[in-house]
């Protein structure tokens, strides 16, 4: 009487030709080499964005304004004697006053009206509604140069020049539009139903909006708040042309202060430097959480 023996699977799993790999690669493994690469370009990318700011830093404890020309002479006299310069003897403080007052009213300004505006856009049909958005990103074509003379003129007459007030509003002008945008495509993701939902309960457009839809649009408001922090805190142009007394000026353009006609003191802009970057990754660090969820989701329908 003969016998059959069935080979099972795992039998024959142990069983493999010569020269074949120990272990197959699943569908969307990576090879080892392939890997290896990958984290040697990302190791690259990430020394190459990080040198400006390292290299910032070591310019910033040379004692001498002319140590950046021969930078390998640092390494035997760093000191922070910059950094206590700057905060002991500069408008520092002053500055990061100013630039907090109108950093933080321009996003929540900015975020307010172009939320609002994105929301209306998105959900109610009034005439011209496709009109406005295009009209809004029209807006972002004139170059700055051409409208500060203007805006010189009707904050003139506002009274507005050299106030806080004045410089908010000048920079949601180019805040706005590109967050309206922006809040517009991450609203049309969001579902109708919620709105239809919003009214069944009795709650106005405003209160559905208020209640149901911006705890819903985190993310967009996030990065709409990063971008408008962002553009507010590093603008030079409008800040140094309607903020005119000492004690209003802004980080930005404190800066300009280090550079005269005749000089320009590099190892204390480097210091001040490496301290204004500071309040710009604390607020990084708050949103980032929603940076990346905001960005992909604006995109996905327009």
């Amino acid at each position: 009487m003969s016998t059959t023996t069935v080979e099972t699977p795992a039998r024959a799993g142990e069983r493999r030709p010569a020269g074949t790999p120990g272990r197959t690669r699943r569908r969307g493994e990576q090879s080892r080499a392939a890997s290896i690469t990958s984290h040697a370009v990302l190791i690259v990318a990430s020394l190459t964005a990080l040198f400006p700011v390292a290299w910032l830093f070591f310019l910033s404890l040379g004692p001498d304004k002319d140590d950046y020309l021969h930078p390998g002479r640092i390494w035997g006299k760093m000191t922070l004697d910059n950094y206590a310069f700057v905060l002991q003897d500069t408008s520092f403080f002053d500055w990061l006053k100013s630039t907090l007052v109108v950093v933080l009213g321009t996003t929540l300004i900015g975020v307010i009206v172009a939320a609002s505006t994105g929301y209306a856009v998105s959900r109610m049909r009034f005439p011209g509604y496709r009109k406005l958005m295009w009209v809004l990103l029209v807006t972002q074509m004139f170059p700055i140069a051409v409208l500060i003379v203007p805006m010189y003129q009707i904050l003139s007459d506002l009274q507005l020049i050299d106030s806080y007030l004045g410089l908010i509003l000048v920079n949601c002008t180019t805040i706005v539009p590109y967050c309206a945008w922006l809040m517009k495509g991450y609203f049309d993701t969001i579902p109708f139903e919620i709105d239809e939902a919003g009214r069944v309960d009795g709650l106005t457009p405003f209160g559905t909006f208020a209640r149901l839809i911006l705890p819903l649009a985190k993310p967009g408001l996030a990065v709409a708040a990063f971008y408008s922090f962002l553009t507010a805190f590093g603008e030079v142009a409008f800040a140094s042309t309607f903020l005119l007394s000492d004690d209003k000026y802004t980080f930005a353009v404190g800066l300009q202060t280090f550079v005269s006609e005749h000089d320009a003191q590099r190892n204390l802009m480097a210091a001040t430097a490496v301290l204004i970057a500071i309040p710009a990754a604390i607020f990084f660090y708050l949103v980032q959480k929603n940076l990346v969820t905001g960005l992909t989701a604006g995109g996905t329908k327009g």
